[in-house]
């Protein structure tokens, strides 16, 4: 068992204020993982504070670009080091299969090199000059850190969705404090460690480990946060703008999704199953941009349905750390429970069950389902239109292309969308018809530390990674100088 039992603070390992815990059980059995501290909020209080003092007060805002790349670059070179260590922590703490943490793992250290680059390349541009019409004036635009950030993410990729917030923080001189997921908190714990022993001042990145409804409320409603940046569901999501809306306070949210797959005819049969399983199927289907309904041309539907049963009975379900598992247990009771509810009510609405959807026969402890996968499904029905969460797949036919793109826009979400067909500039015409921040050509969830990611609708507001995700964390200045020698001389004639 692990032992958690501090939250990082001002540089320091501090029991929590109220000297309390909470478990943290292994999705694979069920069994007791760790202890980890609960943090309150007074711990909140705390935390804040430092952030706080770390800006106003401490060298990490007035360091260049380049003094905090080299920063970012040790802490990539620390997550390096000790990456097989975190990857079974990962597995243990979230259930996803060994290969996805590993992959996990080192796009987290990806993330802080790749801003290490934004911020030491902000030092050759410190400055956008402007033309105005008047000669008399010099303008230009400058940015600075956006100042204190309170970053709250999921469970469901802890340490990447931890290194997608605090790195560009980090990198554009900003301070924060993380709250990750009470179900999995423990990477983050760790890479708190990893960034202390990298040299990051004291202050400057807070890990708070601790119960959403109080330490993450508590963060989300303290008036010394200048941004709010959160990950996760579409109710808790509102309570942030919520919170944020009272103080007209900066904030970003990436929310759920119910993302469409369109197949057309022409598609290569054997590669839009591996795209659908691969959509869907990976991390066990808690994924925000997942794929998750797939709209089949009629000509290519029934072979594709036999295909696609065919290839998901051949995956191996298990505890993550066995050689050859592909697909995990979910990361807790609660959400299998609610996924097993969604799938009794797919079937109660009429939609056609052809795989799936139990627990597998040979593992009686842990959080596993077999892959569900319906067919004919009504566009009415909640399987169709709410984010699941869970490896649960819904598929059905359509004869136009006007069709497709009708129905897989028809939805409250708009994160992701993908679309396959070998004639590519029917695939790029519907791409750009999807009401989606990311959509996909021939392939399904790739994601690059270049690219923006985020959505439209109420899958989010704001974009992460790339050039926009450094930019989210900056304020723009405008500077104005009056450049003549000649007085202004408006009121003195």
């Amino acid at each position: 068992m692990y032992h958690y039992e501090h939250l990082y603070i001002d540089g320091q390992w501090l029991a929590p204020v109220r000297q309390g815990c909470f478990n943290s059980f292994d999705p694979c059995d069920e069994s007791l993982l760790a202890k980890v501290a609960a943090a309150s909020a007074e711990d909140v209080e705390l935390a804040v504070a430092a952030a706080r003092r770390a800006f106003d007060q401490g060298d990490w805002p007035r360091l260049s670009g380049h003094e905090r790349a080299s920063v970012l670059r040790r802490i990539a070179e620390g997550i390096r080091a000790r990456q097989d260590e975190l990857a079974i922590l990962e597995v243990r703490d979230n259930g996803k299969p060994l290969a996805e943490a590993q992959g996990d793992i080192a796009d987290a250290a990806g993330c802080f090199d790749y801003y290490a680059g934004l911020a030491e390349a902000a030092d050759a541009a410190p400055r956008q000059s402007l033309e105005v019409p008047d000669p008399r004036f010099s303008c230009w635009v400058e940015r600075e850190p956006v100042g204190v950030v309170g970053a709250i993410i999921p469970w469901n990729f802890p340490l990447l969705m931890a290194a997608w917030k605090v790195a560009p923080a980090l990198a554009a001189g900003c301070t924060l404090v993380l709250k990750p997921s009470e179900l999995t908190p423990l990477s983050a714990l760790e890479l708190a460690r990893i960034a202390h022993q990298a040299g990051l001042p004291a202050g400057v990145l807070n890990v708070l480990s601790g119960l959403g409804s109080e330490a993450g409320a508590a963060l989300a409603e303290h008036s010394g946060i200048d941004k709010l940046a959160f990950t996760g569901s579409v109710p808790t999501g509102r309570r942030i703008m919520q919170a944020a809306s009272r103080e007209i306070k900066n904030f970003s949210l990436e929310l759920g999704g119910k993302s469409p797959l369109i197949v057309f005819a022409d598609s290569d049969l054997d590669a839009a199953v591996e795209w659908i399983m691969f959509g869907i199927f990976w991390n066990q289907g808690q994924v925000c941009s997942a794929t998750s309904r797939v709209l089949v041309e009629r000509a290519l539907y029934p072979a594709l349905l036999e295909r696609l049963v065919e290839q998901t009975r051949k995956i191996r379900i298990g505890q993550g750390l066995e050689e050859g598992v592909q697909l995990g247990p979910l990361v807790s009771r609660g959400q299998l429970d609610k996924v097993l509810t969604a799938i009794a009510s797919g079937q109660q609405e009429g939609a056609r069950l052809l795989h799936g959807g139990q627990r597998p026969a040979h593992l009686e402890q842990g959080h596993y389902l077999t892959p569900a996968i319906f067919a004919d499904v009504p566009v009415a029905s909640a399987l169709w239109r709410e984010e699941i969460f869970g490896p649960v797949v819904c598929l059905r036919a359509f004869d136009r292309e006007e069709e497709a793109l009708r129905l897989a826009n028809d939805s409250v979400y708009g994160l992701a969308a993908a679309v396959m067909s070998q004639d590519l500039t029917r695939a790029e015409r519907v791409a750009r018809g999807l009401r989606a921040g990311i959509v996909w050509i021939n392939c399904s969830q790739p994601t690059f530390n270049e690219a923006p990611w985020g959505g439209y609708k109420q899958s989010g507001i704001g974009r992460e990674l790339g050039q926009w995700g450094f930019d989210s964390y900056r304020e723009v200045k405008q500077i104005t100088r009056y450049d003549s020698a000649k007085p202004w001389g408006w009121y003195q004639q």
